[in-house]
């Protein structure tokens, strides 16, 4: 069964305004800045806010609708909801804590053990780490039987390493059970990984939803280039040789785009799409920036380069052939078919 909500409410500094539909066995992952709105959604779907105006529906069944003055409670939206900070309960041990809420016939210790928390289950909170505690909330959340499932930043209270763990198990709970899910992050990466669609929310106002290589490939402003991770350049384009976009950056420099615009523009382009030479290379790139290395930062086998305005990210061989120190003067490539122009506000 699909979710649909579709609502309007004000909040402090901004009218909330989203409609969305989640299908059947869908992950929608709304990524966005702290306070643009991702939680309201969260809220609206669970029952624990009433917008001044919208409706919320699964399949056929109707949990809101304001006009028809219809809102289900809660406790009897089929919802699982994982609270960003778990909101577990200290004074219950872990099998307490996922029998809490659950169904009659919630098999709790089959959960126990799917969860790898079994030999937890008499466990307090307080002993427990930060993954084996998403865990134990991420089972009461199934304990409910949902029908659907809400994640409000299920892995931000986890360290680096337990983080991209937790990711993996996640996303294969999430395969399992083919719920329609709602995943609130503020982290990119963390939607791409897990969610079928990404939807960047900014003051209440859906700004693009697609998958995680639709928004990479063709981000709708600079607001959704910057959070995929681009580099974004500001200038203004005109009508260039060959086809091709020249921009006039702020900076005074110059860059080719194979995208056609005018006007004032920013150039998105993503740091993978971005070499780094000791000398102006010769190959079919054909925007180069020479500018000293301002930081040198190890991401796995990968190192991200700052070059002036932009991030390189090369392979960690590629760094050390290069000899790549911070100070040293280099060139920064890429081609003109890795910028994209991206309209700005």
């Amino acid at each position: 069964m699909a979710l649909g909500v579709d609502f309007s409410h004000p909040l402090r500094d901004f009218v909330a305004a989203v409609d969305l539909t989640v299908g059947d066995g869908e992950t929608v992952s709304l990524v966005g800045p702290s306070g643009a709105g991702k939680t309201t959604v969260l809220r609206v779907v669970a029952g624990l806010l009433c917008p001044s105006t919208g409706s919320v529906r699964l399949g056929d069944e109707t949990w809101l609708d304001t006009a028809r003055q219809v809102d289900v409670p809660p406790e009897r939206r089929r919802v699982g909801y994982l609270f960003q900070e778990y909101a577990l309960f200290p004074h219950l041990d872990v099998r307490a804590n996922v029998r809490f809420g659950a169904t009659a016939a919630a098999p709790i210790d089959e959960l126990l053990e799917r969860f790898r928390i079994g030999h937890l289950s008499a466990a307090r909170i307080r002993e427990l780490s930060g993954g084996e505690r998403q865990r134990v909330a991420l089972a009461r959340a199934i304990a409910r039987d949902p029908a659907v499932l809400l994640l409000d930043e299920p892995l931000s209270a986890l360290d680096a390493h337990t983080r991209e763990t937790v990711r993996v198990e996640l996303g294969e709970v999430l395969r399992d059970l083919r719920l329609p899910t709602i995943l609130v992050t503020h982290d990119f990466d963390d939607a791409a990984a897990l969610a079928d669609r990404v939807g960047v929310i900014v003051d209440g106002t859906l700004l693009q939803v697609g998958t995680a290589a639709e928004l990479v490939a063709a981000p709708a402003d600079a607001f959704v280039a910057r959070f995929t991770g681009a580099n974004l350049l500001l200038g203004v384009a005109e009508a260039g040789a060959q086809g091709l976009t020249r921009v006039v950056l702020d900076d005074g420099g110059i860059a080719w785009t194979t995208d056609s615009g005018r006007g004032r523009v920013g150039i998105a382009v993503h740091p993978w799409e971005v070499s780094v030479s000791r000398v102006v290379p010769d190959d079919s790139s054909v925007n180069h920036l020479s500018a000293p290395i301002a930081s040198l930062v190890p991401v796995g086998n990968r190192v991200r380069v700052r070059i002036g305005p932009l991030v390189s990210e090369i392979t960690g061989a590629s760094a050390a052939r290069l000899r790549l120190r911070e100070g040293d003067i280099v060139v920064a490539s890429f081609k003109a078919t890795a910028a994209r122009l991206v309209p700005l506000a």
